[in-house]
């Protein structure tokens, strides 16, 4: 189960943590971040692509969520 992870700062401005090959891609803009994973999931703030099933794992354990707040966190 692999999945890439994207939170987007701006037009070409990307923070992303994961393999180019992934199951998985996630997206979420840096705002819209901190509305927790599974929320901005529901909100249909949090895109992907693929396996709905790997994502809604990486949900439901967590990793998502630490992933994305890791990445939202840029210097």
């Amino acid at each position: 189960m692999s999945i890439q992870y994207r939170v987007a700062f701006g037009k070409n401005d990307e923070a992303v943590d994961g393999p180019d090959d992934a199951e998985v891609v996630v997206t979420i803009a840096a705002g819209d971040a901190s509305l927790g994973a599974s929320v901005a999931f529901m909100q249909g703030k949090l895109k992907s692509t693929g396996s709905t099933g790997v994502l809604l794992a990486a949900l439901s354990n967590g990793s998502a969520a630490a992933a994305i707040s890791r990445l939202a966190l840029r210097p």
